[in-house]
């Protein structure tokens, strides 16, 4: 993580340089607000590596002298498969739709679909019988 973390640090350092030149030189607010928005959403991904990278043990990808078997064994426990990502991506479109036509009731109900898919994704291996301890 300290890898991820230096890389998303580094790029939000250059993007807040160029958003200062930028803004300096063209005196143009929408770039250099674009800029200055893109620094902050890089540095707060590069601050939660960062984060994470000091509480957790350090992975064959943050040492110099690593072998490739170093990275091998179980990575982790991956969905097989899930029908929730299809749902949430429908119900992400509908609020995009209900957004920007403005209607207040599809936006009610795209609110409903996402809270309902979000849990749906997030709680899927806790119940029923894909439940594992």
């Amino acid at each position: 993580m300290k890898v991820e973390a230096l890389i998303f640090n580094l790029i939000a350092l250059f993007a807040i340089v160029a958003a200062v030149v930028y803004g300096l030189w063209s005196r143009e607010p929408i770039g250099t607000t674009a800029l200055a928005l893109s620094a902050g959403l890089l540095g707060l991904i590069g601050g939660f590596f960062w984060f994470v990278a000091r509480r957790i043990d350090s992975r064959p990808e943050d040492l110099k002298d690593a072998e490739i078997a170093d990275g091998a064994g179980e990575l982790g426990f991956f969905s097989p498969g899930s029908y929730w990502p299809f749902g949430l991506a429908v119900s992400a479109a509908m609020m995009g739709l209900a957004l920007a036509f403005f209607h207040v009731w599809l936006i009610l109900m795209a609110g409903a679909a996402l809270l309902i898919t979000i849990g749906g994704l997030l709680f899927e291996y806790y119940s029923g019988q894909n439940a594992h301890s």
